[in-house]
């Protein structure tokens, strides 16, 4: 009988965990090939389970386009050596992330270099934010 509940259970376990693994998949990006941009940034949002920043950046025609870009969630982003005055509003960053495959202005970030100038909140230090 015991063996009958241990394996229910961890069928349900099982069964509970995978929308989760498969909530993370990163098939909508090009995760083959990393892409650099930089511009200043819009909007920042530090969310579970994904954060997201929105970045202007200057086209080749000098019009401003604003991208988004997914990172982890800001309690991975603190492990990885991010801090939540790193990156704010109005500051010009330089980002490595792999582009949405459908060609949309998105893209799965992977590092983030702050190009603001103060020292103190981590100028010129690239850090992972996935």
């Amino acid at each position: 009988m015991q063996r009958r509940f241990f394996s229910l259970a961890a069928m349900c376990a099982l069964a509970l965990a995978a929308p989760a693994w498969a909530h993370h998949s990163h098939n909508a990006y090009e995760v083959t090939k990393w892409t650099n941009m930089e511009g200043t940034v819009k909007e920042i949002h530090l969310i579970i389970p994904h954060s997201w920043v929105y970045l202007d950046v200057k086209d080749e025609k000098g019009e401003t386009i604003t991208w988004a870009l997914e990172a982890a969630g800001p309690n991975t982003m603190i492990r990885n050596g991010a801090k939540r005055e790193d990156v704010q509003v109005g500051d010009r960053i330089k980002v490595r992330c792999h582009l949405l495959r459908d060609g949309s202005n998105g893209c799965l970030l992977g590092f983030v270099t702050p190009d603001h100038g103060d020292r103190a909140r981590g100028h010129g230090v690239e850090i992972h934010w996935d």
